[in-house]
């Protein structure tokens, strides 16, 4: 029986599944990719209305204020001066569950912080993880799906999940951080938050630096145990959202201190692994940690469905001095947060007061007209084209960020090799890290779901990625499963 053939939806082959098409190389995305467009706007419109990920959350108010002058590598005015403050308001939210599932669970976090800057919103999408599975959009639906509920079983599959990620080596090292302790917060207080992504700062002389953003919890790192998580998701499901609110409430206003890595824009190409691969970090002895500010949550909001369901975070929310870098995973979400936003709630959706700019009265200035739930704040006479001779906001011609170079030829390419990428070398770096303690733990918790797979041949891509990352990782792994499938 011959091979069937990967289609399109209008049913033409699919010449590539695992590569976006990129300007060269290691350059940009491109619009004329369809495969990874109609991926991506298919797979936003798969729910309705809840999110696709991230469905369940929780939000708060507050304030962020610099505590380190960064005017060096940024023009972005809210991080202009020492003590200038800036209203946010931050969204946490489990990745894999719907929105009735329990906040204690075994899942990475989402952490997005939206600022309400002089310049107009910022959003900053992360986690609480500074990696990720994958490193390529094209394949972002298809690892969803395989951690969501099975079409037909109804349920979350071991076979679909390992399956998956036996085919992804790249996803080793996210594997070993949710498997970890720090797999399980206590609360969403005290947990860290990252940017994860590579983002590309300018300053005023036009100079440009990529950097990573590393939210530090001021409270402490607390984590769950899988049988402690187990018997809290039992008792109260809404653990997270209960403890974030009453915390506020009673005035123990949770707060994280923001650092950033630096890496001067012309040392990226040479790096010794690719800087903008998400599945990475940057050592931080190569690029320690510089102090930012001071993030501050201080006010619940009155309405959860109105302010924190309806709360629209996307990455391409940038300001004068900060900009996208490469990274193939930020280039998908530049597109696909957006494009999600626009089914589940409406063009207008900017318009709702957790979303609306406050640097603009009234709104934004633009030319955008009609669709659900338009309120036309236009004035009477306003025209709805550019350009034209009746005082309509204009264009700045400053460009937000600097330019990307790229070179090449426009196709579906694998990220360009450096000297030392390896899908491997930090997640192992990661284990040995761990205690004693701590590994015995994260051994556990991969044997507790890679035993229930039913394929030998998914467990034994998966035991080799382990080896792969640690020779004793893989081989307590292999120990852990084989006695689990004996009993």
């Amino acid at each position: 029986m011959s091979q069937r053939v990967l289609t399109t939806e209008s049913g033409a082959p699919v010449a590539d599944n695992q590569n976006s098409a990129t300007a060269g190389v290691g350059g940009p995305l491109l619009i004329q990719d369809q495969q990874l467009l109609e991926k991506l706007a298919r797979f936003n419109r798969e729910r309705i209305p809840e999110r696709v990920v991230h469905a369940r959350g929780s939000g708060a108010y507050g304030h962020f204020t610099v505590t380190g002058d960064v005017t060096g590598f940024t023009h972005a005015g809210f991080l202009g001066e020492i003590g200038r403050r800036t209203e946010v308001f931050v969204r946490f939210s489990t990745v894999a569950d719907s929105l009735g599932g329990a906040d204690a669970v075994r899942d990475p976090r989402g952490f997005a912080v939206k600022f309400y800057t002089e310049e107009g919103n910022y959003d900053l999408v992360g986690n609480n993880t500074p990696v990720f599975f994958i490193k390529d959009p094209v394949k972002f639906p298809d690892f969803i799906h395989s951690q969501k509920r099975d079409p037909f079983t109804g349920r979350q599959e071991p076979d679909n999940v390992w399956d998956f990620w036996a085919h992804s080596p790249e996803a080793t090292h996210q594997i070993t951080w949710l498997m970890g302790d720090r797999g399980i917060p206590a609360s969403y207080r005290h947990m860290d938050g990252f940017g994860s992504h590579t983002y590309q700062w300018t300053n005023d002389k036009g100079e440009a630096f990529f950097v990573k953003y590393h939210f530090k919890t001021d409270q402490g790192i607390r984590c769950l145990t899988s049988e402690q998580a187990a018997e809290i998701a039992g008792r109260d499901p809404d653990s997270h959202q209960t403890d974030l609110l009453q915390a506020i409430e009673r005035g123990m206003h949770p707060s994280w201190t923001l650092y950033v890595q630096i890496m001067p824009a012309t040392e990226a190409a040479n790096h010794r692994f690719n800087p903008f691969d998400l599945t990475k970090v940057w050592p931080h002895r190569d690029y320690p940690l510089q102090r930012v500010g001071r993030l501050v949550l201080d006010r619940n909001p009155d309405n959860v469905f109105a302010e924190v369901e309806q709360a629209a975070f996307s990455p391409n929310n940038f300001v004068p001095g900060i900009g996208p870098s490469p990274d193939k995973m930020l280039q998908g979400r530049l597109f696909a947060y957006a494009d999600a936003h626009r089914y589940r709630l409406g063009v207008n959706h900017t318009l709702l007061p957790v979303n609306a700019p406050k640097a603009v009265p009234g709104g934004a200035n633009n030319y955008g007209r009609d669709g659900f739930m338009a309120l036309n704040p236009q004035g009477r006479h306003a025209r709805n084209y550019e350009p034209n001779s009746y005082d309509g906001p204009v264009e700045t011609g400053r460009p937000l960020s600097a330019p990307l170079p790229v070179s090449g030829y426009t196709g579906n390419h694998e990220a360009p090799l450096h000297t030392k990428d390896d899908d491997f070398v930090q997640a192992g770096e990661l284990y040995r890290l761990m205690s004693q303690a701590e590994k015995s733990r994260l051994i556990a918790n991969i044997a507790g779901g890679l035993s229930q797979v039913s394929r030998n041949d998914v467990i034994e891509k998966n035991l080799a990625h382990f080896h792969a990352a640690d020779p004793e990782y893989g081989k307590r792994v292999a120990e852990a499963v084989r006695a689990l499938r004996e009993d």
